[in-house]
């Protein structure tokens, strides 16, 4: 297990750039509605965002040395979850849910996608610096979520509205919890200006 997830942690950057661009390409054959069709761009679009963020391993090394003190809060382990099986996972599932029940049913998919965008800007406000992955959510994710929550949502109602943007907060902060336990816990075991930053999961 733990080959498999140094060999993940190495190659799936670069895997998530190919299946954008295979994704992108086909998009245009792809026989879908446009408001679902807009749901099926969340992936490719995401994937695009994640090799500006995780090429070099970057994101996890700004994290961990400008919010975490040089601490490995977050660990190679830890990204490979959040973005494999959730990020693409819910994408993958919000498109299906869109296909089969109606638009509405996808729109965790943009709401996920403007609440981490706004957390880049954030982000990079409170340091004053560029943070991997915010060139993308500017140019990308804003344009691409508002438009669909505009276009499904205004015939969706409130509550899959709702619904969507809790769901997305939710997952954000999930995330947040689980890094900060762990940097919690090293803090507390480490001695006192002790900085680690490793790749260990």
């Amino acid at each position: 297990m733990l080959k498999l997830q140094a060999w993940l942690a190495d190659y799936w950057v670069i895997g998530a750039g190919f299946m954008a661009a295979s994704l992108i390409a086909a998009a245009p054959v792809v026989p879908l509605s446009l408001p679902v069709f807009l749901i099926f761009l969340h992936s490719p679009v995401y994937m695009v965002h994640q090799v500006e963020e995780h090429t070099g391993d970057r994101f996890r090394k700004f994290a961990n040395e400008h919010v975490f003190g040089g601490r490995d809060a977050l660990t190679a382990g830890s990204v490979l979850i959040i973005n494999l099986p959730f990020v693409w996972g819910i994408n993958l599932l919000a498109l299906y849910a869109a296909f089969l029940w109606g638009p509405a049913w996808g729109l965790v998919a943009p709401y996920i996608m403007i609440v981490n965008a706004l957390a880049h800007l954030v982000t990079s406000a409170r340091l004053r610096k560029y943070n991997p992955g915010l060139v993308t959510s500017v140019i990308l994710f804003l344009p691409l979520s508002v438009v669909t929550i505009w276009m499904i949502g205004w015939t969706a109602g409130l509550v899959p509205q709702l619904t969507g943007a809790v769901l997305a907060i939710l997952l954000h902060l999930a995330i947040i919890a689980g890094v900060s336990a762990r940097y919690r816990s090293l803090v507390a075991t480490s001695p006192q200006g002790f900085n680690v930053s490793r790749r260990d999961a």
